[in-house]
Order: C-alpha cells, then structure tokens, then sequence
C-alpha cells in the first residue's frame, strides 16, 4: 500500500501510569532479576563443577538454566530501563526484533528442553537398565543441539518475513515486543507471515508436546503395572517436571490470552501481569524447585556451603596464628629476662 511510512522506532503503550509506585516496581523487579541470576548461575555452575551430576538428566537441567538465563536478560533491562521514564517508552525497531527473536527462540527453546527431559524419565524409568546406553554423552548432547538449532532456525524463517514489513504504524500495546503485535501493524499483505507464523506454531507445540504425551503415557502404563513403592518412587523424579511444565504451559496460555483476544475486558495491570508472568516466574520458579527437590543437586549445594564455611574457618584460624606469632614476636625480648641464658641468647638465635 501506499500509504505506508517507514517507522524506525516501536511505542511501547503496555505501560501504565502508576506514579511513585513505578519505584517500587522498578525494585522488586531488580530484586527478581537478581534472584533469577544468580539462582540460575548456581545451578549451572554446580552442574559443571559436580563430577556426579555429569548425567543427562542434569545436563538437560543445566540447558533448561541456560535458556533461562537468556530469556530474563532478553526482557529485564528494557524492561527496566522503560519503566523509570516520565513518557510512554519508544524502542528503536533494530532493538526491538532482537527482542522479538531472543523472547520467541527462548520459548521455543523452553519446550523443546522440557520436552527431551520427559524422554530422559522415560528411558529412567522404563529401561533402568538400559538407561546409560540409550542415554550416552553423545545423545544427550545431540538432543540438545537439536532443540536449540532446530529453535533458532524454525523462527528466523518467520523473523526474516517480519523484518520485510512495512509498517502503517509503530504503537504496540504491550510492555516488550511482540512479533504478533508486529505483523498487525503492517500496511502490506501479511499472509505469508500468517502462514508461516501457523506452520511454526504447530511445529513448536506439536513435536514436543507429543513426545511430552507418549512419555508420560509409557511412564504412567508401567507404574500401574508397578509396585505401589515403586510408583510413588517413579513418580517423584517427575515431580519437578510436571511443575516447569504446567507453569511453562500457564504462563504461555496467559500471553495468549492477553495479545490475541483483544476484545476480552481485562484492568490494564492485570493484562500487563498476565504478560509478563510467562517470561518472569518460569525462569525464577524452576530452578527454585530442582534445587529444593532434587535429592544430588541439595547435597551438592551442602557441599558447596560447607566447603565455603571450612575454608573460611581455615583461613580465620591462619589469621589466628599469625597474631599469636607477632605477639610472641613482641613480647619476645621481655620474656627473655627469664631464659637462664638471659638475653644474649635469645638474640643468637634471632640472627640467620
């Protein structure tokens, strides 16, 4: 069409005027970041570190840690930074399609890793024995290669359509960008992006979800014929799980809810509340959870909490005999009054 312009920047018009509570916010979103951080980072960096959590089920939690970790810091410092201005945030278009692509590959990069961890249940639970064949180091590594590039390559086909788009107007309501909410405000025909953006849709959700399915099936068809232990055993390792995917699974309802289905009544902060749940609380939840629950990963923890404390105690005691020593250094010469050699002695064998 003709009347397109081409914008070079996005206004974010999610944000709402609060007043001096945007300070608050602006803290305990800090707070969160840095909870997210850090939470995640111990998690990676036990993994790494433990020679005993080198097993596929931690490796695919530490790829879960890492995926987290470039999520949040895809969305917290626009975030961020946009809430301390006076005026409706307006974001370059250059930044705002990394963000677009960063919060779309993380997602998809998110189900794919909960997707190959309910196949790593599976195979623990239905073939123990087999378990360290099916699962070696080069599978695990592949399946994890595999959810990251096949992520990264499925969306930059419909990223590269978007990024063609001329744009009729450049005011998005929402609080980061959306490449849904892009498309919209294109002035040319946009069916090729619907298309593509339905084609990977379906391969987003559909692979992983029916692996998820068969996995959890198999898992449920042997602890029925199991023991009652043994199912409550079973069960319990897939826990943790069954938690990231729900909330995983919620918060993507959430988002679709509040950006497709404009017309649905909704209090403007409980649209942003509900947008932002889906890249906030999974990456602060989860590795909260396997780190409270996994049995290696708390031992793990311990140790390194110990270990911190022990070497504090040594390096306290260290400080504690240096003292002594510069006191027996001190009060050397008027000790020496009682030495029956007297003071000459002391003094030979001060010398080199």
């Amino acid at each position: 069409m003709d009347n397109s312009t081409h914008f070079s920047t996005i206004i974010l018009a999610g944000y709402i005027d609060i007043g001096n509570f945007k300070y608050l916010c602006f803290i305990v979103l800090i707070l969160l970041f840095v909870a997210i951080i850090v939470s995640n980072q111990l998690i990676i960096g036990i993994i790494c570190k433990e020679k005993s959590l080198h097993e596929p089920m931690y490796v695919f939690l530490c790829s879960l840690s890492v995926n987290e970790l470039y999520g949040s810091i895809a969305l917290f410092p626009s975030l961020l930074s946009n809430m301390l201005l006076s005026k409706i945030p307006e974001v370059s278009l250059t930044l705002c399609h990394i963000q677009i692509f960063a919060l779309y590959t993380y997602a998809s990069v998110e189900f794919c890793n909960l997707a190959v961890m309910s196949y790593d249940r599976y195979v623990a639970i239905c073939y123990p024995l087999e378990y360290h064949r099916i699962m070696s180091p080069a599978m695990t590594v592949t399946l994890i290669a595999l959810g990251w590039s096949v992520s990264v390559i499925k969306f930059s086909i419909n990223f590269s359509l978007s990024v063609r788009l001329q744009l009729c107007g450049n005011v998005m309501d929402k609080v980061w960008c959306d490449n849904y909410m892009l498309v919209k405000l294109a002035c040319a025909d946009t069916r090729a992006n619907n298309i593509s953006g339905i084609i990977g849709t379906i391969l987003t959700i559909v692979p992983p979800l029916s692996l998820i399915l068969f996995s959890y099936a198999k898992i449920l068809s042997v602890c029925l014929k199991s023991t009652r232990e043994m199912t409550q055993k079973a069960l319990s390792t897939c826990t943790s799980h069954l938690i990231s995917l729900l909330n995983f699974s919620v918060g993507c309802l959430f988002e679709v809810i509040q950006s497709r289905f404009d017309n649905v009544p909704m209090p403007p902060v409980l649209r942003v509340i509900l947008s932002l749940y889906f890249p906030i609380c999974t990456p602060l939840i989860n590795p909260i959870m396997y780190g409270m629950r996994l049995s290696k990963i708390k031992r793990a923890l311990k140790k390194l909490h110990h270990g911190h404390l022990s070497r504090q105690s040594s390096s306290l005691d260290h400080w504690g005999s240096q003292m002594e020593l510069a006191e027996e250094f001190e009060m050397g010469p008027s000790l020496s009054q009682f030495s029956p050699a007297g003071p000459l002695s002391i003094q030979k064998h001060a010398l080199p």
